[in-house]
């Protein structure tokens, strides 16, 4: 069995279930360009979190309370699917479900897995994001993981079985759809053809991707603005402005409602709270400049040396150079 570096490790050789809402930019937690990052050793797979070792820690209660909703008999699968063409595409499911037997019928290998079935955890302060059980209306990164494991294992069905916090169970069905499983594969061959094996990243969708992708300067690299650039400059500009005034706007009101409370901690309409204004509890820092004064030869010792970053600053003298830009096309 893989360890988790082990399997970290395997997967930069693979698309899975894991990475195809990401790659088509229907994960909020994952982009494009992380999962290349990921595939090409840039960067190692995103840590877990707690919330992602409870989902694995509970995968067996939930697959074991989909059992007892359904009569279906689940096993986990003894092997990994890969796709017969594309053979990069990979999926590890949770389960596979099988129809009830009758109580004289043993489980046997000749016996066919009639769906598949995905166990998930979600906070039930999102529940809104998902429909009705029995739907098919599951978040977006969920239903591309469902679209690939049918795509790959051939099967007709998955069930998505959700458990949010530890009092709402249910049960989705996505149900196999061959034009947008077509698509789905046709998007994870560009990014696997194009990006993973050109070594060519995607396109950036957010700071944080153009953070990730040009992390390292040229000091004597400076590109020289044109038009166009000038030009974004200035909306650049107007917009800092405008959210400037937005921020004062709100300081203002945010001022006239402490005047109002006053020593009051809060606002209330029907037993409701609207606004608190509360201390917080006291807590206790470590004063570094005092320790310092105090052991200047123990603070070295302990010191800590990390990397900078790149800091992107908007020089405020550069409307004046658009405008006299603009005078002169004038």
């Amino acid at each position: 069995m893989l360890n988790n570096q082990d399997f970290t490790e395997e997967r930069r050789h693979f698309i899975g279930g894991s990475d195809i809402g990401a790659i088509l930019g229907l994960n909020p937690y994952k982009s494009p360009v992380d999962v290349w990052m990921e595939k090409t050793g840039k960067a190692s797979s995103q840590s877990t979190n707690l919330a992602m070792r409870f989902g694995s820690f509970a995968e067996e209660f939930v697959a074991s309370e989909y059992a007892l909703t359904t009569g279906y008999i689940v096993k986990e699968p003894q092997k990994t699917f890969i796709h017969p063409e594309l053979t990069y595409c990979k999926a590890n499911l949770d389960r596979l479900v099988f129809d009830a037997l009758p109580q004289n019928q043993a489980m046997g290998p000749s016996l066919i897995p009639k769906r598949i079935l995905e166990c998930k955890t979600a906070s039930p302060f999102r529940q809104e994001q998902w429909g009705d059980s029995g739907s098919n209306q599951v978040p977006f990164s969920y239903l591309c993981q469902c679209v690939w494991y049918m795509a790959i294992a051939e099967l007709p069905i998955t069930d998505l079985a959700v458990l949010f916090g530890n009092s709402d169970f249910r049960i989705y069905t996505i149900e196999r759809e061959l034009e947008l499983e077509t698509t789905v594969l046709e998007k994870a061959n560009i990014f696997w053809n194009e990006h993973v094996l050109k070594d060519i990243p995607p396109d950036s969708r957010s700071e944080e991707d153009c953070k990730k992708l040009f992390e390292r300067s040229s000091p004597e690299k400076a590109i020289e603005a044109d038009e166009a650039l000038l030009q974004m400059a200035k909306e650049y500009q107007a917009l800092l402005t405008q959210e400037q005034a937005i921020e004062s706007s709100i300081d203002q009101i945010k001022q006239a409602f402490m005047n109002v409370m006053k020593d009051a901690e809060s606002i209330r309409f029907n037993n409701q709270e609207l606004i608190t204004w509360k201390k917080t509890k006291s807590i206790s820092r470590f004063d570094g400049a005092q320790f310092e004064l105090a052991h200047p030869d123990l603070y070295k010792q302990f010191q800590k040396i990390s990397n900078g970053s790149r800091r992107f600053v908007f020089k405020t003298n550069i409307l004046n150079y658009v405008n006299a830009i603009n005078e002169e096309l004038a």
